[in-house]
């Protein structure tokens, strides 16, 4: 059973890191792995937040900051830790195959996908906070992190199956958080 999952995981990977490859992926794709790509839209939502909100912005920004920390500290030093699987561009067993598009592989273990945790994490925590207020928060949010993670597999240092999983585990957190926050610290107009 887990041989035929490995096997279908090899080759969901191989169908986006080298079925899928053309000249704009393979520009844009390494870009969506680093976070001065994405940093600005987190720091317009921190200046929104306590714009908006005031010194209830501060609250979520503690919040948002508080999924990030849980996302990203139990995905890469628990759950990573306690798998240890290879990335894809670190396996032996593909040295040759792998298309790696950055300068080198990153080091570490591949599931979970950090990335998709703490993007997945965001991505809730901002649905389950604004979704009443702005419906279009759940398309674009779900849609940032997911192309978030199809970079990771693009670029080579993740399997589909450390992001899908990565990606769940985000998805509980930020839930998790915006229910804890929702709780202790309502804010009206966005509850």
């Amino acid at each position: 059973m887990l041989e035929q999952l490995n096997s279908i995981d090899q080759k969901a990977f191989f169908f986006v890191n080298s079925d899928l490859s053309n000249s704009f992926f393979d520009w844009l794709m390494p870009l969506m792995r680093y976070p001065a790509f994405w940093a600005p839209l987190y720091l317009f939502l921190i200046i929104f937040f306590i714009k908006e909100y005031k010194i209830k912005g501060l609250y979520l920004i503690a919040f948002l900051l508080i999924t990030f920390a849980i996302a990203d500290f139990v995905s890469a030093s628990i759950i990573k830790e306690y798998f240890r699987r290879l990335r894809p561009c670190n396996d032996p067993a593909l040295m040759g195959l792998v298309k790696v598009r950055l300068s080198r592989c990153s080091g570490g273990f591949s599931f979970i996908s950090s990335h998709a945790s703490n993007h997945f994490a965001i991505a809730t925590f901002l649905i389950s906070t604004f979704y009443q207020r702005w419906k279009w928060v759940l398309p674009v949010a779900f849609f940032w992190a997911a192309i978030i993670c199809f970079a990771q597999v693009y670029v080579g240092v993740h399997y589909p199956f450390d992001v899908f999983c990565g990606g769940i585990f985000g998805i509980v957190v930020g839930y998790s958080v915006s229910k804890l926050r929702k709780s202790l610290v309502p804010i009206d107009g966005i509850n």
